[in-house]
């Protein structure tokens, strides 16, 4: 079971542009919870508290029980508005999600064994194509990473989604091709030592 956060807010009475900029000027960050076929709730919440939820790893893939009035709405944050100018939230909606649901989310990658790397070792440098990845999983069992190992991997070695295990039950949103989440490519300045080595072998070649 993944680790559940939690966030209290308070109901809110009117939707519209005019009553979300009454509830922030009351100092509150307005937003809503939908879906699972019930009716939509518009609620507020309290600044700081959404600010430290924000700070945690993969908010959007965390589980959130949203405390209205004694009532808790397990939900998972689908979208944020944030203020051009400050990137203070400016809107928060929330998805409610059901016993049983199956759920995309974005996972976060870690790479772990960075110094098992030769590529690493040598001066290469890890070339990140996916910092998350769009999986498809049950709502009980979303993982709060993807584990990449490093180990062994040399410059010019790639690593795919194949590479990767998987929680129970989850599927990348893509099927249909073993993509690319980083590789191991050279710096300039190992390039710069291979072209250097290049040279010094062809005029030696040459000389002789």
């Amino acid at each position: 079971m993944p680790e559940i956060a939690s966030l209290s807010a308070e109901l809110r009475d009117r939707a519209g542009k005019g009553a979300a900029r009454a509830t922030r000027r009351l100092g509150r960050v307005p937003a809503i919870i939908y879906g699972d076929r019930r009716d939509p709730v518009l609620i507020s919440l309290e600044p700081r508290e959404l600010s430290r939820a924000l700070a945690r790893p993969g908010f959007f893939a965390t589980l959130v029980d949203v405390q209205v009035d004694g009532t808790a709405h397990r939900s998972l944050p689908r979208d944020i508005q944030y203020h051009p100018v400050t990137d203070t939230p400016l809107h928060v909606d929330f998805m409610r999600v059901g016993a049983g649901a199956r759920i995309t989310v974005s996972i976060p990658v870690a790479f772990v064994n960075q110094e098992r790397s030769p590529g690493l070792r040598r001066g290469g440098i890890l070339n990140v194509v996916r910092h998350g990845i769009d999986m498809v999983c049950e709502v009980e069992n979303i993982p709060d990473r993807l584990v990449v190992d490093l180990t062994g991997l040399d410059i010019g070695d790639s690593i795919h989604i194949s590479a990767v295990t998987l929680p129970e039950g989850a599927r990348p949103t893509i099927t249909d091709r073993d993509f690319t989440i980083a590789s191991i490519a050279a710096s300039s300045a190992v390039r710069e030592e291979a072209a250097a080595s290049a040279s010094g072998a062809a005029a030696e070649a040459g000389g002789a």
